[in-house]
């Protein structure tokens, strides 16, 4: 059976995912390398070695992220074209979440919005807020910029002694806030906070950042539905800061099921769509 490969070429992590005639996606994977291309070609071997592929078996190969700029020759020979990143980010997510109109909301390095109304898909902006900032800011107040060690020691912490809540200035909730709302990121955090109340409120921070302007680019469009993905959107942290935000605004923030490779399944979805 024939198939598709997308594939999204960061600077050091590579993505890479098939989709078969019949529109199923197929094992999807990740690697890391010490560059763009040793990772494309790291991950396009062990996809095809891992997934029993042969080379006869791809129709085509898509790429798109900021790292398929350094690729200019066929993969392997094999016909190979690239995917606007956006796009792919509006198609994958789409493809995923069955919806068609939502905001998507790329977590990467940085954070990209882009709008999907049916068929018309725009960058409608972005926050320079992602997984770059995590990583900084726990390399200087953590001694570590390990997104699993972060989390791990996340888990442990407990924010009251970070932020400053609705709850420590106010003896009643106020209109529209509880007392567990944010009244102020690290407004609450001492010189001898724990490691793990630190990681917790740099990851707090981050994500609330994220949904915050991703509410506030959506207000003239009416769109209520916002669709997470890339690799920020695997922090167990997710699952309580956006549906508190849920709550607190009535949105709906949604995590689909391969949320990371949503950009690398868009780029097949690009060439697929075409010929279709």
């Amino acid at each position: 059976m024939a198939i598709v490969i997308g594939i999204d070429v960061g600077i050091s992590t590579t993505k890479i995912v098939g989709i078969r005639e019949d529109g199923i996606v197929v094992s999807p994977i990740r690697i890391k390398a010490t560059d763009p291309v040793t990772s494309l070609y790291g991950a396009f071997g062990k996809y095809l070695h891992d997934n029993n592929i042969q080379l006869e078996d791809v129709e085509q190969v898509m790429l798109t992220g900021v790292g398929s700029a350094y690729i200019d020759s066929p993969i392997y020979g094999l016909p190979t074209g690239k995917a606007e990143e956006f796009i792919a980010d509006g198609l994958g997510a789409r493809y995923e979440s069955a919806l068609d109109r939502m905001i998507v909301v790329s977590m990467g390095t940085g954070t990209s919005l882009v709008q999907c109304d049916g068929d018309h898909i725009e960058h409608i902006g972005g926050i320079g807020i992602g997984g770059g900032t995590l990583q900084g800011l726990a390399r200087i107040m953590l001694k570590t910029d390990d997104i699993n060690q972060i989390s791990m020691l996340a888990q442990d912490g407990d924010i009251s002694h970070i932020n400053v809540l609705i709850g420590d200035i106010s003896a009643h909730p106020l209109p529209g806030l509880p007392m567990s709302a944010t009244a102020s990121l690290f407004g609450n955090a001492s010189s001898d906070a724990s490691r793990e109340d630190i990681a917790l409120g740099i990851i707090c921070m981050v994500l609330q950042a994220i949904g915050s302007s991703t509410i506030l680019s959506s207000l003239r469009s009416g769109i209520r539905d916002f669709v997470m993905i890339g690799n920020l959107t695997l922090l167990p942290q997710c699952m309580e800061v956006f549906p508190a935000m849920e709550q607190l605004y009535g949105v709906h923030f949604s995590i689909p099921k391969y949320s990371e490779f949503c950009t690398a399944i868009g780029a097949a979805l690009c060439y697929i769509n075409k010929k279709d």
